[in-house]
């Protein structure tokens, strides 16, 4: 089998942490396959840093080398960067989107990791985005993504391919991946998805529930919790 490096854009979250075990789960037939894989995370000014330990706890606990930027200063316009704004309310620019939209972030985050990928060979890169059940966000649409995908491949003059395990899934069929993902790299997905992901905007880690740590105070656990709650219902977790 030839060898295939993924590089995967890893917050520490919930979605980017299935996508890291899909990206390393050996069954290519049904998810990533790839024989090696890095990650990469931003540090952004972001109100819940804490995703960030997590994610190298994650990383160090599936054997990933996880490198983190700091991109402090570059993104703004947001409740997740001004942290005095409500991460509830409507964003004050376009209040057809909520005010955790981060406006230019993930092209921001896949420029920087296409061409962090590119000085290591690696022409493959994951992510968590998804338009089914999100936020509203408008760069995490398919139509963005393979526009950024096209428009990576003309910058560096290479075959750039980013994958999103997560596209089409509502919340609880993420949650029903990372059970279906089982073990990988002798890891049980599920329950590092539950107990080490972090999703919690204002950073709580006090309370753990059955879908994880957080509270119930912002859209970000709300969503994660009904995803686990209809999974549940259904069998799949």
């Amino acid at each position: 089998m030839p060898d295939r490096t993924a590089l995967v854009l890893f917050s520490g979250g919930q979605d980017s942490t299935t996508c890291l075990f899909w990206a390393l789960h050996p069954d290519a037939k049904r998810f990533g396959g790839f024989t090696r894989v890095e990650a990469l995370g931003f540090r952004y000014g972001q109100r819940h840093a804490v995703e960030l330990e997590q994610a190298q706890q994650i990383a160090d606990l599936a054997g990933v080398p996880f490198t983190v930027l700091d991109l402090s200063g570059l993104l703004s316009g947001s409740a997740l960067t001004e942290h005095e704004k409500d991460v509830s309310a409507p964003h004050e620019l376009a209040p057809d989107l909520p005010a955790s939209f981060v406006p230019g972030r993930n092209a921001l985050f896949l420029t920087i990791a296409a061409s962090h990928a590119y000085t290591k060979g690696i022409r493959d890169l994951v992510g968590g985005m998804c338009q089914t059940d999100y936020s509203g966000y408008p760069d995490c649409r398919r139509d963005f993504i393979d526009s950024q995908e096209k428009a990576l491949r003309l910058a560096l003059d290479a075959p750039v391919t980013i994958h999103t395990p997560l596209m089409y899934l509502t919340k609880a069929e993420t949650w029903k991946l990372a059970a279906d993902l089982g073990t990988a790299r002798g890891v049980d997905v599920l329950e590092t998805v539950r107990d080490l992901s972090h999703t919690d905007y204002h950073g709580d880690r006090s309370e753990r529930h059955a879908w994880g740590y957080g509270k119930l105070d912002n859209p970000a656990s709300i969503l994660r919790a009904k995803g686990y709650e209809e999974a549940e219902a259904k069998g799949w977790v």
